[in-house]
């Protein structure tokens, strides 16, 4: 079993997250955002599942930064704005083959690592 995680070195709830995963023995792939974007790809495979609206992290400091509140952009613009600053995500984003969460999830995560037992 491998997990994918998508965040932010400086981030609590992603050093938590590759915690849960490394206590448990599993492989996991961590990708820095800040260094290394997710790609738009990737980001629409999350807004799939969550919806675009659900990955914004609207309560951020970046959001308010850029000016974000109020702004009314598509689904398309709103994923390139996240590809191009990891800082508006929920974060973490959390990938195990097609299973994908956002945020802290370890009652999912949990049902991951029973299932690959």
């Amino acid at each position: 079993m491998q997990v994918q995680v998508f965040g932010i070195k400086k981030s609590s709830d992603t050093r938590k997250a590759q915690r849960f995963f490394s206590e448990r023995r599993i492989q996991v792939h961590f990708v820095d955002m800040k260094v290394r974007a997710a790609s738009i790809g990737e980001l629409r495979r999350f807004a799939q599942k969550f919806g675009v609206e659900a990955l914004l992290d609207r309560d951020s400091r970046r959001f308010a930064d850029l000016g974000l509140r109020h702004a009314q952009l598509s689904e398309d613009r709103w994923l390139e704005k996240l590809a191009e600053e990891p800082l508006l995500l929920k974060i973490p984003l959390v990938r195990c083959q097609n299973q994908l969460t956002m945020g802290m999830a370890e009652e999912e995560w949990e049902g991951w690592v029973k299932a690959g037992e």
